[in-house]
């Protein structure tokens, strides 16, 4: 199989203009706002799925509560941050840490629900026939949770312990400031390959494909992460100077905030997924294209 990022046959204009067409005809638009819905659903069990993983820290430290509450926000507008912190501290002051573990796997359960919304999309993007029985996709779906839920802890360990670890590496091994230092720059990359990772995942285990082929970094998704950012980016400082939702929906203006930013984030995916079946369908229709013409030239050959 070609790699995706070999192009085959297709110019930078002729794919932009096939993934215009294909993401109005799988109506993208209207599912990545359908995926905002069961995203909302999904986003506080998941997140009390991860403190269930992290355990009796998370749950008796509200220090450490935040700090993971603000990393998986940090890229969402400072209203929807502050309501995801206002639900989670909500819902963990009414519960212990007994209750969050015996609720592990109700939260996860929940949790999946968002996951097996995506799957029923990308099944659609891929052109691909659901025939797993219903049992297959929803453990699938909770796997996948499971897995994206690892790969955020894995992102979020670099920023919310790096610069202890730097400091306890530096005062054994010594060159502390150099490890502090570090350690701010190699966050980043760490939180990009999880990120990177969990695309390829998605992309690979989601859709009923009879034919699977395993990338560890994929065009659509980075093109999936760089969409991420840069409309998050965009809607943030669109709401520095032009917030009026509140004035708008009044006290549920931090909900439709956190909705719209979901349905950004239900976006990027959806459209990484179709850069990356065009360019797989390309690659097959070429391969198809070359086998035949070699085989008519063996047949010639052989008259």
């Amino acid at each position: 199989m070609p790699s995706l990022w070999k192009f085959t046959g297709l110019t930078p204009r002729k794919l932009v203009k096939l993934l215009i067409k294909k993401v109005g005809e799988d109506e993208v638009s209207i599912r990545s706002a359908s995926l905002s819905y069961y995203f909302l659903l999904a986003l506080f069990p998941l997140i009390l799925f991860l403190f269930s993983i992290i355990g009796i820290f998370a749950a008796s430290s509200s220090v450490l509560r935040d700090n993971i509450v603000s990393e998986l926000t940090r890229a969402a507008p400072a209203s929807a941050s502050q309501l995801v912190h206002k639900v989670v501290r909500g819902t963990l002051k009414s519960s212990g840490g007994l209750k969050l573990a015996a609720g592990l796997i109700g939260a996860l359960w929940a949790a999946s629900s968002g996951m097996r919304a995506v799957v029923a999309s990308l099944d659609v993007i891929y052109q691909a026939n659901e025939s797993r029985p219903w049992w297959k996709q929803k453990l699938l779906a909770i796997g996948l949770t499971v897995a994206l839920a690892c790969l955020m802890l894995i992102g979020l360990t670099p920023t919310l312990y790096g610069v202890k670890l730097g400091r306890l590496l530096g005062e054994h091994i010594g060159f502390e400031h150099l490890f502090r230092f570090s350690w701010k720059i190699i966050e980043w990359p760490i939180s990009f390959a999880a990120m990177f990772l969990g695309f390829s995942i998605l992309y690979y285990f989601a859709p009923d494909l009879e034919e699977r082929h395993w990338h560890w970094v994929t065009p659509g998704g980075v093109m999936g992460v760089v969409l991420w950012l840069v409309a998050s980016v965009g809607f943030r400082f669109y709401l520095h100077f032009f917030n009026d939702y509140s004035a708008t929906y009044g006290s549920i203006g931090a909900v439709i905030i956190l909705m719209l930013w979901l349905y950004i984030t239900a976006l990027a995916i959806l459209t990484g997924a179709e850069l990356n079946w065009l360019i797989e369908n390309q690659n097959k229709r070429s391969a198809a294209s070359q086998n035949k013409n070699r085989n008519s030239e063996q047949s010639v050959k052989a008259a």
